[in-house]
């Protein structure tokens, strides 16, 4: 995972882009693309197989609501919370199920540990532990 961060002036207001190899996730328009994802060319190439995401509005279908809870919420927050009351009801799998969640929650935790130690991150997916080096972080 590559995280960068950049500040500037309010001018265009504010952007938030998700890049992966699979696509970009834009959240400043609320969509899914395939922008930036590997196409079959270079793929092959790199001897990978293409991943591409499908283009997708993620408010696509979305009434909006508006309740106590969400009231001045922005719309993408309150259409997760939708999604997650919608499949409480209809035991369907979320838009962003328990292995999106464990898999932004160990990047996260990389990225803190690489921040706090200095040296690169990496995950040992056999023991499920973030490393530092030979070390599993945090050190005890």
């Amino acid at each position: 995972m590559i995280y960068s961060s950049r500040q500037t002036n309010s001018a265009g207001d504010v952007k938030e882009l998700y890049r992966s190899n699979a696509g970009t996730l834009d959240l400043d328009k609320n969509m899914i693309s395939g922008e930036g994802g590997l196409d079959e060319g270079f793929a092959k190439t790199m001897g990978m197989k293409a991943n591409k995401l499908q283009n997708r509005n993620l408010l696509e279908g979305f009434a909006g609501i508006e309740t106590g809870a969400s009231a001045g919420v922005d719309e993408a927050t309150s259409a997760n919370m939708l999604n997650w009351m919608e499949c409480v009801r209809n035991r369907k799998t979320p838009n962003a199920n328990i292995e999106a969640g464990y898999g932004h929650s160990v990047a996260l935790c990389m990225t803190i540990a690489a921040i706090q130690s200095g040296q690169r991150a990496t995950f040992d997916d056999d023991k499920q532990e973030v490393m530092v080096g030979d070390a599993v972080w945090p050190r005890a």
